[in-house]
């Protein structure tokens, strides 16, 4: 899909009206001949896109050096300590709080442990932390992760917000298209339609 059409479309969402805050772009696309039903069929991907859309709660399991950078780089920490004497209610609190987890890789066992059946069934579960990985590369990356996920054949991914510019909108939005189209078994012929609109705005069609 030609980027011209993709910025047009960008351009006619922003002229909506204006609301008393700053309203999230996204992406409506509608699959066609495809089931669903077959989990090989389902799109679940995490992309990482150009343009940082908002700033995600991120938590990084984590206690020593590790805790320190995280807690340099902007990201809130959570101990072995405290992580052990969590219990459920409090366990399901900080899950709902934050978008990403990451966890030092000698943590994830406890991780697993504690808060697994919490975190799996909501795709949370934290991305391990390599040895000698920088942490900031690692945190700057999800912020600009945006998740995929098509568990029925209408589904929405957030591209932006109404205060960016419309390029940096429009090439998130590329980034989208392409790989929601690169994961379906026919490709542009699963794809039914595709349109973008503000939270409060009218959709406007894309393809």
């Amino acid at each position: 899909m030609e980027t011209e059409e993709i910025v047009e479309a960008v351009k006619k969402v922003l002229s909506s009206q204006e609301r008393g805050f700053v309203e999230s772009v996204d992406l409506c696309i509608n699959l066609k001949n495809i089931d669903l039903k077959q989990p090989k069929n389902r799109i679940n991907v995490d992309v990482v896109l150009p343009k940082k859309v908002r700033e995600p709660k991120i938590a990084v399991f984590a206690a020593g050096e590790i805790a320190m950078k995280a807690k340099e780089a902007g990201a809130e920490v959570i101990d072995p300590e405290e992580l052990k004497r969590m219990d459920k209610k409090k366990a399901r609190a900080v899950v709902q709080k934050y978008d990403y987890f990451v966890a030092d890789a000698a943590l994830m066992a406890l991780v697993g442990k504690s808060l697994g059946t919490i975190l799996g069934p909501r795709g949370k579960m934290p991305e391990p932390i390599p040895r000698g990985a920088e942490l900031a590369q690692i945190l700057s990356r999800l912020e600009k992760i945006a998740r995929i996920r098509s568990k029925t054949t209408t589904f929405w991914v957030n591209i932006g917000r109404k205060n960016m510019d419309a390029n940096d909108i429009a090439e998130n939005a590329a980034v989208v298209i392409k790989a929601v189209e690169s994961r379906l078994e026919r490709g542009w012929q699963n794809i039914d339609s595709i349109y973008m609109k503000t939270t409060m705005g009218p959709a406007v069609k894309v393809m």
